[in-house]
């Protein structure tokens, strides 16, 4: 990405913060690129989590109906502004999909309850449940030998990264 790119995004990434700062949501990521005459806009949004939330209590993820009223929103903010140009461009906006890395404790957050997979420089794969998810650390509930369960706290400077798994058969709790 050029540095004209990068300023470019980062500036859209600003405009957007504080107009959906107000309806409690994020701007998680922006993309600019060229689509023939065109350029291509990708806003990924997110759930802000405030700093008090339950540790322990799952995130609902956003739906179809709260990205399609944030789209408006988002749209004029960029019209409004001149981040980009006269050109004309195509915008997408999108909450973060399962195939999202899991890197900021905000990840880990707004994920408890489900299952993931970590990795990372000097630890070996481990798959489980996050069942606690904080500012500092993460608690994953990992199932042993012959069903039993053990939980395993993580801290975020652990330099881990993990993966939703995702499930098709999970039972309901």
């Amino acid at each position: 990405m050029s540095e004209k790119q990068s300023a470019r995004t980062a500036r859209i990434s600003a405009d957007l913060a504080e107009v959906l700062a107000p309806l409690q949501l994020l701007v998680e990521d922006v993309t600019v690129m060229p689509a023939g005459k065109r350029r291509l806009v990708r806003v990924l949004v997110d759930r802000d989590l405030p700093a008090d939330a339950d540790p322990t209590a799952a995130t609902p993820p956003l739906d179809l109906d709260e990205i399609s009223q944030v789209t408006p929103v988002i749209s004029e903010r960029l019209d409004a502004t001149d981040a980009m140009g006269e050109q004309p461009y195509v915008l997408e906006v999108s909450s973060p999909g399962t195939e999202r890395p899991l890197t900021l404790p905000r990840h880990f957050r707004r994920n408890v309850g489900r299952l993931v997979e970590l990795a990372g420089p000097a630890q070996a794969p481990v798959t489980g449940r996050i069942i606690r998810a904080d500012e500092d650390s993460f608690t994953l509930s990992v199932a042993g030998t012959k069903g039993a369960t053990s939980e395993q706290s993580f801290s975020y400077d652990d330099s881990l990264r993990g993966t939703v798994q995702v499930e098709f058969n999970r039972s309901s709790d």
